[in-house]
């Protein structure tokens, strides 16, 4: 934790959830504020900027994702939705409205913290000098700034739309990007419906960087909705 504890905005009307995710958070050393609505939610953002929300989508009086549409027009905060809703089209438009992360309830407590640790790291780096930004995990080295990659310090060559994959999958450690979302980055936004050129492009970026390919251990796939390069929280 920083000297000052991060404060979570819990948006829930699920008092149950609410109770749970206040003792859960708060062993954790978190400070918890609650919304019951999407106003009183609106009302806590503008008057009382939490570090990160928890955004439940079923909220009694307005559609969580319309919320968070309107939030993306004027915060960065990050936003991890918590929702009963787990079909992967329901993860795919919470992912491209502009959340940080997605879970399905019911959720373990360890993979929810794990992941707002992941958030709020992003949120940091986004704040300072994120520049010159590096990822390394086991032997797999990306230095942003020389725009180079190694494998066990051996550089690996790669075409200039695998690296801009694994750069913007670099930029976003931690978190799902949808093939939508990787489409436009990466191929421009004319594109957003090709999902084959980014299922060809990362089974070939795959090749290059794990040793197993058949079972990656640095780019994982959310089935139907994406790609995370996995970070350790």
């Amino acid at each position: 934790m920083t000297r000052t504890a991060p404060t979570v905005l819990v948006v829930e009307d699920d008092a149950p959830i609410r109770r749970f995710l206040r003792a859960a958070l708060g062993e954790s050393g978190y400070r918890v504020e609650e919304a019951l609505t999407a106003a009183q939610a609106l009302d806590a953002l503008i008057n009382r900027p939490p570090d990160l929300v928890l955004l439940d989508l079923g909220l009694p009086d307005r559609d969580g994702l319309d919320l968070l549409r309107e939030l993306r027009g004027w915060s960065r905060v990050p936003v991890i939705v918590l929702s009963a809703r787990d079909r992967e089209h329901d993860k795919v438009v919470a992912l491209d409205a502009g959340a940080d992360d997605y879970l399905s309830k019911p959720f373990g407590v360890a993979e929810l913290r794990a992941r707002m640790r992941v958030a709020l790291r992003h949120a940091a780096a986004a704040g300072g000098d994120a520049g010159s930004a590096s990822y390394t995990a086991g032997d797999l080295h990306v230095d942003l700034a020389a725009r180079r990659v190694t494998v066990g310090g051996r550089e690996v060559h790669l075409t200039p739309h695998e690296y801009k994959l694994l750069a913007l999958l670099v930029t976003h450690a931690g978190k799902v990007l949808t093939h939508r979302q990787l489409l436009r980055e990466v191929w421009g936004p004319e594109y957003g419906d090709e999902n084959h050129y980014v299922r060809v492009y990362m089974a070939q970026l795959r090749r290059k960087i794990e040793a197993d390919p058949a079972r990656p251990r640095h780019i994982r796939s959310e089935p139907g909705v994406g790609y995370r390069l996995v970070e350790e929280g």
